[in-house]
């Protein structure tokens, strides 16, 4: 492999610019990307809604046998301040045989991955199938409204013919018990803001309020406790349960797909402990208070605090329906006002996973992959209003005792070198396999 193919080289230079969002300032970034691909004999292109937070497009040529595909992912991070890092999280510094850095799974590791297959593909361009198009883009963490909605709204001419795109997230190992899985993106919870006001009776700070907004905040805080929101069973969750349950020995096996029946699911949730709680809002809507204002003055009682919502709907469900859910849950009438919602289709395309399967079962005959809908909120939720099936495929075989969860967004973040390498390798395959 030539060194600028090195998927571990490429993600710690990619680490070491600071794209924090806010504000994002990915240009570096972007323009490091843009170069290294130039110096390989590749073009690319700048499509911009802001000069300094730019989005670049490249495409490999293939044999027009199959559709074009492509390839996505962001470049901007979450904040790594007020958090106990032991190494400085713009360093892309190597420790123990893991990559540390913020954005080193979310999702800097995964643009390593694509970049590097990306590259090697360009060796053997006259093999690929179809087109490849790789999209790196800014402003996944706030919104996409710089990034992928941008480019979705005002360049969708860049991704015509595309039916299928490889993104974030899935791949990544987990363990049940000691059974193994590579859980394969193939739709997600929609997102769903919100804001509300919550009124009550204000006054002097000496004088006890029970109806005040604060008291009426504090019971409504209470309610919104996991497991309180009604389980619904989506067509794609039964699905990934299904095929959970069926690599399991009984009586596991039987214990797991009670999950699928809403008398059951709350109970087997509680008994699975930590592993219930990932699962948990596969089952459910959710709502998260994220931004609580309220109050002008410490010895003065405020009449309301507005409070902003972080919902999350299964496929299939409209703002609506969570609002109506969250009045039963807090046994408050509040009105509503939606701040962002992206829905889109409910369709699952299911067509590349088989290919995208068999490849983690070549490189891993112990885990067992399986279609997964994710609980947060990507860029698929754009490409999708263009007709494009996105596959959340970034193949990290990650040992027993790591948790991807544990570490996504938090304090040393940091990704095994030999998940990166794996990784890559299995991407390449998919561009070298697609179609055919």
């Amino acid at each position: 492999m030539k060194i600028e193919y090195d998927p571990v080289i490429i993600l710690q230079n990619l680490i070491q610019f600071n794209t924090t969002n806010p504000t994002g300032n990915e240009r570096e970034c972007i323009l490091y990307i843009k170069d290294l691909l130039s110096r390989n004999g590749i073009d690319s292109t700048l499509l911009a809604l802001d000069v300094n937070r730019p989005n670049l497009i490249a495409r490999l040529r293939g044999k027009g046998q199959a559709s074009p595909l492509l390839l996505y992912g962001h470049v901007d991070v979450v904040p790594a301040e007020n958090q106990s890092w032991t190494v400085p999280p713009f360093s892309g510094e190597i420790i123990d045989g893991y990559v540390w850095g913020r954005g080193a799974l979310d999702m800097k590791g995964g643009i390593a991955m694509m970049l590097s297959a990306f590259l090697e593909a360009k060796s053997r361009e006259n093999e690929l199938p179809g087109d490849i198009v790789l999209t790196v883009v800014c402003d996944e963490e706030m919104g996409g409204t710089f990034g992928s909605k941008f480019l979705v709204e005002n360049h969708a001419e860049q991704f015509a013919g595309i039916r299928h795109a490889i993104g974030e997230f899935g791949g990544f190992s987990f363990y049940v018990g000691n059974q193994k899985y590579y859980p394969i993106m193939v739709t997600e919870k929609r997102l769903c803001w919100m804001k509300t006001i919550v009124k009550g009776t204000g006054g002097h700070s000496s004088q006890t309020q029970n109806k005040s907004a604060v008291a009426l905040l504090g019971n409504i805080i209470e309610r919104l406790r996991p497991f309180h929101f009604p389980v619904h069973i989506t067509p794609a969750v039964r699905v990934m349960i299904e095929a959970m349950a069926d690599a399991m020995p009984p009586p596991k096996k039987w214990i797991f797909r009670k999950l699928l029946n809403p008398i059951w699911t709350t109970t087997i949730l509680k008994i699975l402990g930590e592993k219930g709680s990932t699962l948990s809002p596969l089952f459910y809507n959710t709502a998260n208070i994220t931004v609580i204002q309220g109050g002008a003055a410490v010895n003065t009682i405020p009449e309301q605090i507005e409070l902003k919502i972080d919902g999350r709907l299964l496929p299939g469900f409209e703002p609506k329906d969570l609002m109506n859910e969250l009045n039963k849950v807090i046994g408050y009438e509040l009105e509503y006002e939606t701040l962002m919602h992206d829905p889109f289709s409910e369709t699952v395309d299911m067509s590349l996973f088989p290919t995208l399967s068999q490849i983690l079962h070549e490189q891993d005959q112990q885990g067992i992959p399986i279609p997964f809908v994710l609980t947060g909120s990507t860029d698929s939720r754009f490409f999708a209003k263009i007709g494009i099936q996105t596959y959340g495929f970034l193949p990290m075989d990650l040992p027993h005792s790591f948790s991807f969860t544990e570490y996504i967004h938090a304090a040393n973040e940091r990704i095994p070198i030999t998940a990166l390498q794996s990784g890559a390798q299995a991407i390449s395959k998919v561009l070298f396999r697609y179609g055919i």
